[in-house]
């Protein structure tokens, strides 16, 4: 029952978190290759994040709010 808990709490903070990693990017003034720069990935994969197609890992979540100087759980739709 935990699990399916967690599991439930995590699927559904994520459903928009590339939007606000969009929304925190953009307030941030950074472009996706920038971020992608910063966080050694793709600027695909930024983009994929942001448009809903995959979702970043939860280190990579928490590497994305230390580049972007925002709190995680914003992120996670927590403001």
């Amino acid at each position: 029952m935990q699990v399916e808990i967690s599991n439930f709490l995590i699927e559904f903070c994520m459903t928009d978190i590339g939007g606000k990693i969009k929304e925190a990017r953009q307030i941030k003034g950074v472009s996706q290759t920038q971020l992608a720069d910063i966080l050694h990935v793709r600027q695909t994969s930024i983009s994929n994040w942001e448009t809903g197609v995959s979702e970043p890992s939860v280190d990579m979540i928490r590497q994305i709010a230390i580049a972007l100087e925002c709190d995680p759980n914003f992120l996670f739709g927590f403001d």
